[in-house]
């Protein structure tokens, strides 16, 4: 049996990862948090390549893949550290295509899987949602309250900056009391988001062991790299534990997604869980490898950190998933 990616698959991972790499160089994520930013015009060739739409069917103007390689994509904007829409309106198409009635998908899918519009998706509560990426710029707002859920025009929606440490990413509260509903089931789509967040904590995990790695192999002190000092060394090993561990339960959930979907709530729920917590301990074991200068601004690492934070707590705490596991494999409410 073959757990590897397939040729197209690995294909595309590599296409992400040198394009990424060639155009956001740290300094071009650094000039978007400072400025608050996107850089519309990689979100253009982005869009040139398909990728808002490698997820959808090809008669919604999509690539006609999957979750998988919605995965394999998120893992490497994570990696990159990429300031885009493309969460969000990967999100947002995701809950249009499963729940949209047929004029709902007829409207907005084509133009979110062409990068013409961008969306996002808000969970609200207490009437507000109180955490929206990239709403600011959506041209399609969908709000989740429990499991109803409706589409609003970014015209009809009340929606204010909201800051976070996460200086990579726009955040805004939104608020809507009109909207086309929708008719079909969101948990199925809100499962694949969360499949797909943790695909990027675990890019953002990969990215920050490999700069903790460079750095104990670097950094001497007394005349050797500090990485031969068992405390560094271990340390680096559960980074790369968790990385692994976080890349397998979530490629699972993505494969669930695409071949099994009565699994899926559970595998994604066991996913985001998981990368949630392992995208905290490794970016911040990177960060106590680096000592002092990781806490500078000028080191890039502290930007990872802040987007495995806000990561975490989209889309569903990690405590939140933990509680849905054991509701679903049948063993109660558990404790944090």
């Amino acid at each position: 049996m073959n757990f590897d990616f397939t040729d197209d698959q690995q294909a595309i991972k590599r296409t992400a990862r040198d394009f990424l790499a060639d155009r956001l160089k740290p300094e071009r994520w650094r000039e978007s948090a400072e400025s608050g930013a996107y850089d519309d015009s990689v979100w253009g060739e982005m869009a040139e390549l398909g990728w808002p739409g490698i997820h959808l069917g090809e008669d919604s103007g999509g690539q006609g893949l999957g979750a998988v390689e919605l995965a394999i994509l998120m893992e490497e904007l994570g990696y990159a550290l990429t300031p885009s829409p493309f969460f969000a309106t990967a999100s947002a198409s995701l809950v249009i295509a499963h729940a949209g009635s047929d004029a709902q998908r007829e409207r907005w899918l084509p133009r979110l899987a062409s990068g013409e519009a961008a969306g996002t998706v808000g969970l609200v509560t207490d009437g507000v949602a109180p955490m929206v990426p990239d709403a600011d710029r959506a041209d399609v707002v969908v709000l989740v309250d429990g499991l109803s859920g409706m589409i609003v025009a970014s015209g009809a929606a009340e929606i204010t900056e909201q800051p976070t440490i996460d200086s990579t990413r726009r955040f805004s509260r939104v608020r809507a009391s009109d909207g086309e509903p929708l008719e079909g089931e969101l948990m199925p789509a809100l499962d694949r988001i969360e499949v797909a967040l943790a695909a990027e904590l675990v890019g953002v995990a990969q990215r920050a062991m490999e700069m903790a790695v460079a750095y104990a192999k670097e950094r001497e002190q007394f005349g050797r790299p500090i990485g031969t000092n068992q405390a560094v060394s271990h340390r680096c090993a559960q980074m790369l534990l968790e990385v692994e561990s976080a890349r397998s339960t979530t490629l699972y959930a993505a494969w669930t997604a695409d071949h099994e979907p009565e699994s899926l709530p559970l595998a994604a729920s066991m996913a985001k869980a998981y990368a949630s917590d392992a995208g905290r301990r490794v970016t911040t074991s990177s960060l106590q490898v680096h000592g002092g200068i990781g806490f500078t601004w000028e080191h890039d690492l502290h930007f990872f950190l802040k987007r495995a934070v806000t990561d975490a707590h989209l889309f569903g705490s990690p405590r939140s998933h933990r509680e849905r596991v054991a509701g679903l494999a049948g063993l109660g409410a558990l404790a944090a």
